[in-house]
């Protein structure tokens, strides 16, 4: 019984040190950084590291591209808002 509790303990800490070793440097975010300024290959990297194997920044990439969806959506209903409003005055 002993050596089991043992092995769940070692086994619950190993998981423990294999989580904080996944966690990415500063060095490794101003990288990241840095390819999010580069157009269309920011996007391509958000959809490759949101859906790609296991990644530290999946849930960076994958709230990026959901804001992105957010953002597109506003602007599309904003424009077409204004479209409006510029017809509507212009028979006047």
């Amino acid at each position: 019984m002993e050596s089991n509790e043992m092995v769940q303990t070692q086994e619950t800490q190993n998981n423990v040190v294999h989580k904080t070793a996944s966690e990415m440097s500063v060095g490794e975010w101003l990288i990241t950084m840095l390819i999010m300024i580069i157009p269309i290959v920011n996007i391509v990297m958000l959809f490759v590291w949101g859906f790609g194997n296991a990644d530290p920044r999946r849930n960076y990439a994958r709230a990026s591209l959901i804001w992105m969806a957010i953002s597109i959506v506003l602007v599309i209903l904003f424009y077409s808002a204004m479209f409006a409003l510029f017809f509507n005055f212009r028979n006047y």
